[in-house]
């Protein structure tokens, strides 16, 4: 999408001569957007349909973002595809018969914690592959990171000895269920994967290299099918559950925020409503698998 942004934020001030403020903030939403695509494994525009787009929307709306501020981004992704159809770089405008926000907002969908136990057993440890992908999933579950962060993460990122990981400038804490995948896995399964050849990729795929989105994203989806679970699990569902969970069982927003590197606390406010109990501890006495 970089390149069509930069074509399209010249073209909001060269034709339409709209002020430099709402350029910026028509910019922010398509990052926005851009940044959830990414999350959804979703790296070429043309695979972006009318339905992504009304998760997305529903997304915001679940997040607590201002009524005027979804009407703004939807008007943003209008004016997007719009133009971007007017290049003939989209068959078709999937922005069509999209809807602003809605009367009645709803909260994202999250895994019981038993399904989320089933999808962490589900990797057979017995083999160099079921172990990095044992690690990846108890990571991801851990510590609530984007799909794009788990990737790009380098083995000096991993503070086993303080049970911290490092993730662009911000410390989670593991917990000792991820502490242990991935002391098991940095053993016994990272040195076969990679071999002779020298990486800094936490985890790798079997050429040593960062592993990409759609791969991560099969490799998910299979465990999913093998643990029986019917919902769509997503990266992001992973993530919707790991803050979900951890206010269920006393963190308080703030630290959740921090963890999930919310730039805006009212973004973390959604996991409140599935609170069931009150507002306690952090982190350590927190999360199910601390």
């Amino acid at each position: 999408m970089g390149k069509y942004l930069d074509l399209f934020t010249r073209y909001l001030g060269e034709e339409k001569k709209m002020s430099e403020n709402t350029i910026q903030s028509y910019r922010r939403d398509l990052t926005r957007l851009e940044s959830y695509c990414s999350d959804l494994a979703i790296d070429d525009l043309t695979e972006v349909t009318e339905h992504h787009l009304e998760t997305y929307i529903d997304y915001l709306e679940a997040g607590e973002f201002k009524s005027s501020t979804i009407s703004r981004n939807v008007a943003s992704i209008h004016a997007f595809y719009s133009y971007l159809y007017t290049l003939h770089e989209v068959d078709e405008d999937v922005s069509k018969g999209l809807a602003g926000p809605r009367v009645e907002r709803c909260d994202p969908d999250i895994l019981t914690e038993d399904e989320v136990v089933r999808l962490l057993e589900a990797p057979q440890k017995s083999d160099p592959k079921g172990l990095r992908d044992k690690a990846m999933l108890e990571v991801m579950y851990a510590t609530g990171i984007k799909v794009s962060e788990l990737i790009s993460l380098k083995v000096e990122d991993a503070d086993l000895k303080t049970d911290m990981l490092c993730v662009n400038g911000r410390s989670i804490p593991l917990g000792r269920h991820a502490r242990n995948a991935m002391i098991e896995y940095l053993e016994n399964s990272r040195p076969v994967l990679i071999g002779e050849r020298e990486s800094s990729v936490l985890f790798p795929n079997y050429q040593g290299d960062e592993m990409s989105r759609q791969g991560f994203w099969k490799i998910l989806k299979s465990y999913v099918k093998e643990a029986g679970i019917e919902k769509d699990v997503t990266p992001c569902l992973l993530r919707h559950s790991f803050a979900a969970h951890l206010i269920e069982h006393g963190a308080d927003i703030k630290s959740v925020s921090v963890m999930l590197g919310h730039s805006d606390i009212s973004t973390t406010q959604v996991y409140a409503r599935m609170a069931q109990n009150p507002l306690r501890k952090t982190y350590s006495g927190a999360h199910p698998r601390s």
